[in-house]
């Protein structure tokens, strides 16, 4: 018998619940919509999950059904007495693309008092706490309904094989502000800075002369150590607690040099390791520091 599996998705309002619930349902999960948080572990034993009726159960909760910290907190711990492996999905998106979204869809947002953006606005408030235990956190702001797709199966396609934590490595620069969705996040502006040599301004931390400035310095050094020692301690932890990604951010002042040479560095020290790393950046080519 197979690993019995449930999947909980919650987020807000316009982000993509929906589309994930019909993913899910693609890849045979059975899938209910609107479920009042409390219900959970009624259904679960309903339908008979733990004895293998349907191994494969995924779940929607969210405003409509009131849902909360502590009655999720409770279903979580309900699941796990029962011996099954459950993953929190959080839909998240900007503020003004769900505001975008509501506007060009004409649909009513589930939250009834004060303007759209004062709704938008409660709703993320009461989820502050409810995102805290999300295992997958997938932001939809700029993602097209494929994409969306693709981040979800991602996430849940199972093979015949232990499928293993992703790591994402995002470098980012600080004055454009820090993506919505890192799980760890590691400053590196205490490193000097090539912005400052004129021929180093113009390249990036794709290029030779920036890379060797930035890693070659002792501090970067001990910083790659330090951070790679820490890495390796958490990566299987978090991987045995069933999370299924892991986004590492990096950031420097604009997200040109510092923070380019350096999560290209930790992604390929990380594959090394067997870790199944991936790496992008936010604010190159067109970043300036």
């Amino acid at each position: 018998m197979s690993e019995s599996r449930a999947v909980i998705i919650t987020g807000m309002s316009g982000a993509g619940r929906s589309q994930a619930a019909k993913v899910m349902e693609d890849l045979g999960y059975f899938v209910v919509d609107n479920l009042p948080t409390e219900m959970i572990k009624f259904l679960v034993d309903q339908i008979g999950v733990p004895e293998g009726r349907r191994e494969r159960i995924a779940v929607v909760v969210d405003t409509r059904g009131g849902v909360t910290f502590d009655a999720l907190d409770a279903a979580l711990r309900s699941l796990l007495q029962r011996s099954i492996r459950t993953t929190v999905l959080f839909m998240d998106a900007s503020d003004e693309a769900l505001e975008r979204r509501f506007e060009e869809t004409r649909r009513s947002h589930p939250i009834a008092e004060g303007t759209l953006a004062d709704r938008i606005a409660t709703e993320r408030d009461s989820f502050e706490e409810i995102r805290g235990l999300a295992d997958v956190i997938i932001d939809t702001t700029e993602l097209n309904v494929h994409e969306l797709r693709d981040k979800v199966i991602e996430a849940f396609e199972t093979s015949g094989h232990t499928r293993r934590l992703r790591v994402d490595v995002i470098s980012f620069g600080f004055k454009r502000g820090t993506p919505r969705v890192v799980d760890v996040l590691f400053d590196v502006r205490f490193l000097p800075n090539p912005h400052w040599i004129p021929e180093l301004r113009p390249l990036t931390g794709h290029d030779d002369p920036v890379r060797d400035h930035v890693l070659r310095s002792a501090d970067a050094e001990e910083f790659v150590a330090k951070a790679m020692d820490l890495l390796q301690f958490l990566l299987p932890r978090y991987e045995a607690e069933g999370k299924a990604y892991l986004t590492i951010g990096i950031g420097c002042t604009g997200g040109k040099h510092r923070s380019v040479a350096l999560a290209d560095e930790l992604t390929r020290l990380l594959r090394e390791e067997g870790f199944d790393a991936n790496v992008s950046h936010r604010d190159t080519p067109d970043a300036d520091e």
